[in-house]
Formats: structure tokens, C-alpha cells, sequence
């Protein structure tokens, strides 16, 4: 490897820009890795930023400063290490092309909170500092009513493809941004109160409207109760780009009917963090759909709407909700086998009852290659060795990633059960899975290891953490 070029390195290093891990064990190879592998980390330094690591990115941030900037600080009382005098090795703030200043702020905030420094001014002079690197950043994330120091230039921004923020977001920002973005892809945006900032609403409608091709919305709403009229006005301005969206995300039922004039879609992301009914799905046909997501959303709901997509729908995920009864859960089985023949990944409640509705789902989606099953707490004897019997018997060739969520401390996999699944799994590839339980179980721990040396298990991670046993352990944990 060592004697590929600096254009081959660079792809193989591109390929591998979200796997920090890998991008970290190979910096020190060389000085040609390095300085590949620099830009990439930095480009995006807060993406799965560790809290453990903040002080010591911000450290790096603050190198960068000004020796005005510095001693500014320092008759503020803030004091710098004879590190943070030095130069840095390479010029770090002219790599990120994402200005993150929610990530920002947070991190001054947590660092220098304790120690009472005069953290606005802080802020203030990071801020310069990013704006002063003529760099041209493609996303920008702006904190909630702040009115950030952006420079009445288009160099830096107008080349924006992502942006973060909110309807409370300063009038004159949005002004700025509408006047010289009209390349954004990407938007992230937080609804609030709509009496609060008229003017900020109307900012957002302006700069929705001036984008030449959005494809992706987030409307992240935190005042179910005052957000009617903010989200009317908002969902209107998107009208004109309804061809172009194919990926969109909503965390309260849409106002008007939006979604029915999102002829293109091809994501489609449901939290329903307010517990509402969500009857714009019943009649609602997405024929290009091909990922469900949906979190809290009515089992009913989604199964019209899934009977309601022409076949392409590869990933559904289905979290945090409740199937009252084994119709609803076999309703919303049966569905899935019946107008999604391309499945590839399922996440999905599974009720005892309806072992036997899951076995045609397993033989008519021959495409499936991910399974998630979550166990519904209702089932307190829960028929582990029919599932593991179906599983062996009916999963098409190309599954073989499997995860099983378990959502009570009470509960665990059938230990018997589970040396019965691995023992008939040997002519099959090996498989990648995860257990997501509440208290630890050794003895399932030690089988897994077994059949893992074995190589039945290619990979096994379980988390039982209670402070992650919110989902995001199960969605983290890599299926390569």
C-alpha cells in the first residue's frame, strides 16, 4: 500500500471518511498518509465527537488564534498553556468545511463553564477566526437565537449545500443567507413558536423558495401547540420543490397534505414525539417510496401507508410503539410481505402470535439481508425456539445480519434455544449479530464467544448499558 500514489491513497482514504477508527490507526504510517488523512478528519472535526475529547479539539481550535485574539482573552483572565502558543502543524481551520457553531458553543460552554471565563468573548473570537480562513464551507449549522457574526461576503457561503436552523433564527441572517445560498440541498430546520418571530418565518419561507434543487427536509417541531400556523406557511413554500424532495422528516403530522404532492420521495422519516394520530398516512400513496422510517407512529397508520407503496420500499424501521393486539402486529406483517418484495432491512416488533406470518415475510422477501426483532414486552413466554426454527429454515440466503432488542429486565434469549440456532447455522455465512438486553447475561456472553471462534458469530457486540438502551446502541453497532 505504501507504494499506491497520492490519487489512489486519497480515494481509498475517501471511502473510509466516517470510519474514524480506521483513519486514526493509519495517520502515523507516514507523511504522505498524514497529510491525506488531516483534511478528511477535519473537514468535519465535531462528527462523533466524544465529550472526552472536546477540551482537546478546542485546545486545537485555539492554537489557531491570533496572538490579538490570545491576549485579548488574556486580560480577561483566561490563561494559555505554552502549547497553545505554539503554531500548529498544519493550518486545521482551512480544512472544515463544516462551520458548526452549535457544536462550537456547546464545547466552550462545557469546557469553560466551571472555570467562569468569559465565554461570549470566546465565542465571539472562534467565530472571527472561522470566518476569517477563507475557507468555503458546504454546511452551516447556526445555534437558536443568536445573531451570528457572518460577514457580508458570498465567498464562504455560497457554495452551501447543508444548513441547520430555526425559525427564531436573526432576520438578517436569513436575509444574508437567502441573498447568497441558493445551493442548498440539505435543510435542517427547527419550528417554534410562530408569534415569537414572525419575521424569522418569513425569512425561512424566502430562502426555501430561492433554492434551486432541495432534496432533503428536516422539520423538527418542539411546540406542537403553537407550531399550527409556522408549519401552514412552511409547508406551503415547499410546494414548489416537490418534485425535487426525496427525503423527508417530520416529527408531528403535516398541516396540509405535503406529502401527497412528493411525487418523488424516496425517504421518509415519522417521529411522532407528541403521540398524535397520523390519518394523512390512510390515503396517502408514495409509489417511488424505498425507506420507512417511523418512531411512535400508529401501527395502523403505517400499515396503510405501507399498502399503499409500489414495491420499492428496501428499509423499514419501525421503533417505540406498541401493537395493541396480534392483529395489528400480523396486519402490519402481512403488509410488508405483500408489497415489499425487495426488503432488505426490517426493523420490526414481532408478537408470539405471529411467528408463522413472519416465516412468509422470511420466504417472499428474498432480498432481506438485516433483521431486527424486537420482543413485544406483552409476550412474557416468549417462543424463541420457533423463531430460531423459521429463521434456520425459511431466511433467504442473504441474511445473515441479525439483531434481537429485548425491552425488560425480566427477559432473556433461551440459552438452549440460542446453541440450537448457531448449531444448525454452520452451512450458512457467518453471521453479524447483536443483543440489545437490559441485565447482563454471562452465559449467553461465553456461548456466543464458543460459536465465535467457531466462526459461526463473524461479529457480536452487546450493550448493557442502561444509558443506552435507547436504541441508539442497536442502531451504532456496524453490520460490514
Amino acid at each position: 500500500m505504501s507504494k499506491l500514489n497520492r490519487d489512489v491513497l486519497y480515494l481509498i482514504f475517501e471511502e473510509l471518511q466516517d470510519d474514524k477508527k480506521t483513519l486514526y490507526s493509519c495517520l502515523l504510517t507516514n507523511k504522505i498518509y498524514c497529510e491525506i488523512i488531516i483534511p478528511i478528519l477535519w473537514r468535519n472535526p465535531w462528527y462523533q465527537l466524544h465529550p472526552g475529547n472536546e477540551k482537546s479539539l478546542l485546545n486545537v481550535i485555539i492554537s489557531h488564534l491570533s496572538n490579538g485574539s490570545k491576549n485579548k482573552l488574556r486580560n480577561q483572565g483566561l490563561n494559555f498553556s505554552d502549547t497553545l502558543n505554539q503554531k500548529p502543524l498544519f493550518d486545521y481551520i482551512s480544512y472544515c468545511k463544516h462551520l458548526n457553531l452549535i457544536a462550537i458553543f456547546k464545547i466552550v460552554d462545557n469546557v469553560y463553564s466551571i472555570l467562569r471565563k468569559p465565554i461570549p468573548m470566546i465565542k465571539a473570537e472562534i467565530i472571527t477566526l472561522f470566518i476569517n480562513s477563507n475557507t468555503k464551507f458546504t454546511h452551516l449549522y447556526i445555534p437558536r437565537m443568536h445573531n451570528c457574526l457572518i460577514p457580508r461576503t458570498n465567498h464562504l457561503f455560497s457554495g452551501l449545500v447543508f444548513l441547520n436552523c430555526s425559525t427564531a433564527t436573526d432576520k438578517d441572517v436569513l436575509s444574508l443567507l437567502k441573498r447568497i445560498c441558493q445551493s442548498i440541498k440539505e435543510l435542517d430546520l427547527t419550528i417554534e413558536k410562530s408569534k415569537n418571530n414572525p419575521a424569522g418565518i418569513a425569512g425561512i419561507v424566502r430562502l426555501i423558495e430561492g433554492q434551486k434543487k432541495l432534496i432533503k427536509v428536516n422539520f423538527n417541531v418542539i411546540n406542537v401547540k403553537n407550531s399550527e400556523l409556522s408549519c401552514k406557511v412552511l409547508e406551503n413554500s415547499l410546494v414548489k420543490h416537490a418534485n425535487t424532495i426525496q427525503h423527508f422528516r417530520i416529527t408531528k403530522p403535516p398541516v396540509t397534505k405535503i406529502l401527497s404532492s412528493f411525487v418523488n420521495l424516496k425517504c421518509l422519516e415519522l417521529d411522532n414525539f407528541f403521540i398524535e394520530k397520523w390519518n394523512c398516512l390512510e390515503d396517502l400513496s408514495l409509489p417511488l417510496l424505498q425507506n420507512l422510517r417511523a418512531s411512535r407512529v400508529p401501527i395502523n397508520a403505517l400499515t396503510n401507508l405501507i399498502k399503499n407503496t409500489d414495491g420499492h420500499l428496501t428499509e423499514i424501521k419501525i421503533d417505540y410503539v406498541s401493537h395493541n393486539n396480534k392483529i395489528e402486529n400480523k396486519n402490519i406483517i402481512r403488509a410488508i410481505h405483500q408489497n415489499c418484495p425487495n426488503l432488505k432491512y426490517l426493523k420490526l416488533t414481532i408478537r408470539n402470535d405471529n411467528i408463522l406470518e413472519l416465516e412468509k415475510l422470511l420466504i417472499i422477501c428474498k432480498h432481506l439481508n438485516g433483521l431486527v426483532i424486537l420482543i413485544d414486552n406483552t409476550d412474557v413466554l416468549f417462543g424463541w425456539d420457533n423463531l430460531f426454527k423459521i429463521l434456520i429454515n425459511s431466511s433467504p440466503i442473504g441474511l445473515f445480519k441479525f439483531k434481537f432488542w429485548l425491552d425488560s429486565p425480566n427477559r432473556t434469549i433461551d440459552l438452549e434455544s440460542l446453541r440450537f440456532f448457531f448449531d444448525n447455522w454452520k452451512k450458512r455465512p457467518s453471521m453479524l449479530l447483536q443483543i440489545i438486553q437490559m441485565m447482563r447475561n454471562e452465559n449467553i456472553d461465553n456461548l456466543i464467544k464458543k460459536y465465535k471462534a467457531e466462526g459461526i458469530v463473524a461479529k457480536y457486540d452487546n450493550d448493557y448499558d442502561y444509558d443506552h438502551w435507547n436504541g441508539s446502541s442497536l442502531d451504532n453497532f456496524e453490520w460490514v
